[in-house]
């Protein structure tokens, strides 16, 4: 019998052909998943075809020249098995699976290939005539010993297994091992360890029992949201800007035209952090598209946000300590003090209230008034507080607004020029509207203190005072078809009483109920 003849017997008789024609299925299957995960592995199984054939052409060699070809078809038959293990993991789970949506981690197919390859083995022992029972059962001392001594590789396996099938964490994640920590791209998990790739083009690797045990930070992952990574950039400003100026710019020109890389939802926004020695400190919050172009996108917001203050005029600072030398002279103070003296008079002046102050009482006054600032939105006095002061505003604007919840509504707007709060200042009575700035407002208060000594000074300043309110106070209520006689007598006995409240609430002479004329006094 010829050699070829004995190899074409041998090989039907081991299955080669029903081998061979497998693989060509599997292969020809796969040339269209070419991207599948395992990729690199489908040419092992033409390896082991090759191995297994090589094998059976050495048992038909032997055969045909009368040597014994036992071992030969031994190995012919563990490449076989070998090779249907590797086609049907690849048939399974490289092919079949994905096609149905079903991804499977890759260690959990290293897991099943490793089991599927011991039972060949088994197998194939068998065949050769080893007694696997008996292995199995005088090595248990000696599995205990290597079980003992690959705990730590046994449990980083178990980690790899554990953190796939739950979906912990995901190949292409960001994530770093903790605070100060360096963050890098999940790039492998492996039976043993996790490759994470850092932005410095580093290769870090993480035992899997440790990737179980420690914290894990996952960085831009929130349930039902897109991959988003939030960034800030500091930078300072010279103090005397004001914050809410500082804030409009730049918030403007981040929104306004997108950077590159940074998201458009969440919006970016600008927060005023704080005081430094001798600058303002703000921060701009955004939120990165793609988590790898951390470091390029902060430089493009750094460039966008310094063109933007210089358009504004907004002068860019850093932390510094100088030193002002400044050579005080009697002759500066005193200029300094005039310009803002006659700047308080000329806030008194528009006051009908003040108008008939005398020049000493109304210098007085503008000393010892308070100058306040406050922001957009700040409330200024409140509807229903017990306080007893009057306020001057000398730049910006406010709203009045009475009522509360659903009922609240503005009723009147004031600018610069315009005050509020007399009644309080002069009677002491509770406030009846609640005032708010609506831009940045600078103005003037006088309190209760201050004006006090005036009257002291000046008594019969209370009358006029008391007939001003009164006009005021009636002006607002009178009706348009009111006699003009009957208005008189309401204005006397509006301004009586409120002489009366003015002098009780200031302690003067002659306080409580005035007399009326014609009247002995009670």
């Amino acid at each position: 019998m010829s050699v070829l003849t004995t190899f074409l017997e041998t090989a039907w008789a081991a299955r080669t052909p029903f081998l061979i024609v497998g693989y060509l299925l599997v292969r020809a299957l796969g040339h269209a998943a070419r991207s599948a995960p395992g990729e690199s592995r489908r040419g092992r199984a033409g390896l082991l075809l090759a191995g297994h054939v090589l094998a059976i052409a050495v048992a038909a060699a032997q055969q045909s020249y009368g040597y014994g070809s036992q071992a030969a078809q031994i190995a012919a038959l563990a490449f076989a098995a070998l090779c249907l293990v590797s086609l049907g993991t690849r048939l399974v789970f490289q092919l079949a699976l994905p096609r149905l949506g079903v991804g499977v981690p890759r260690i959990l197919i290293d897991i099943v290939t490793a089991v599927a390859v011991a039972i060949a083995f088994i197998i194939v022992g068998k065949r050769a005539g080893f007694s696997v029972t008996g292995l199995i059962t005088t090595s248990a001392v000696l599995t205990a010993v290597i079980g003992f001594a690959l705990q730590d590789t046994l449990g980083n396996i178990m980690g790899g297994l554990a953190v796939q099938l739950d979906n912990t964490v995901r190949i292409g994640d960001w994530i770093s091992l903790g605070p100060g920590q360096p963050a890098g791209r999940v790039a492998e998990i492996r039976w043993r360890y996790t490759a994470i790739e850092t932005r410095a083009w580093e290769t870090i690797i993480v035992p899997n029992g440790m990737l179980t045990k420690s914290q894990v930070l996952v960085h831009g992952r929130r349930s039902g949201q897109p991959i988003r990574q939030r960034r800030q950039v500091e930078f300072f400003v010279d103090f005397r800007t004001p914050p809410t100026r500082v804030i409009h710019v730049m918030e403007a020109a981040l929104r306004g035209s997108p950077v590159p890389n940074m998201a458009q939802e969440p919006l970016p926004h600008v927060l005023f952090t704080g005081l430094r020695d001798s600058v303002a400190a703000y921060q701009a919050r955004f939120w990165l598209e793609d988590i790898a172009l951390d470091e390029p996108t902060d430089s493009a917001v750094r460039t966008r946000m310094w063109f933007a203050a210089r358009r504004a005029q907004i002068p860019l600072a850093i932390p510094a300590s100088a030193v002002f030398l400044t050579a005080e002279t009697a002759e500066r103070e005193q200029r300094k003090s005039s310009e803002e003296l006659a700047s308080r008079l000329t806030a008194l002046h528009n006051v009908d209230l003040f108008r008939a102050l005398p020049e000493n009482s109304a210098a007085a006054l503008a000393h010892s008034m308070s100058s306040l600032p406050y922001g957009a939105g700040e409330v200024i006095t409140r509807e229903g507080a017990q306080e007893d002061e009057l306020y001057i505003l000398v730049s910006g604007s406010a709203a009045v607004r009475i009522g509360e919840g659903a009922a609240l509504r503005e009723v009147a707007r004031l600018g610069a020029g315009k005050f509020f709060g007399e009644m309080s200042l002069m009677t002491g009575e509770a406030r009846t509207a609640t005032v708010v700035a609506l831009d940045e407002v600078q103005c003037y208060r006088i309190d209760k203190e201050s004006f006090q000594r005036v009257l002291h000074d000046s008594p019969q300043l209370a009358e006029q005072i008391a007939e001003i309110l009164a006009n005021r106070r009636e002006a607002l209520t009178a009706a348009k078809d009111e006699a003009s006689e009957h208005l008189r007598h309401r204005l006397d006995r509006a301004k009586r009483d409120l002489l009366g409240r003015i002098r009780g609430f200031f302690g003067l002479a002659g306080g409580g109920d005035p007399q009326e004329p014609g009247k002995p006094a009670r």
